[in-house]
């Protein structure tokens, strides 16, 4: 699974670890996050993101 860096801040989301801070699990997918998943480091909305 490809890694997606925030454009804003540079947070990198890895699917590998999912994000815990608002329920995602490890092994998802960048592409199946809900469309109100955010940056947990600045707020940035998925549009924000691309990949690496």
């Amino acid at each position: 699974m490809e890694k997606w860096q925030c454009t804003v801040c540079g947070y990198i989301y890895d699917p590998s670890v999912g994000d815990p801070s608002q329920g995602i699990a490890p092994g998802t997918a960048f592409e199946d996050l809900p469309n109100s998943w955010v940056c947990p480091e600045c707020g940035a909305t998925k549009d924000m993101f691309e990949k690496l």
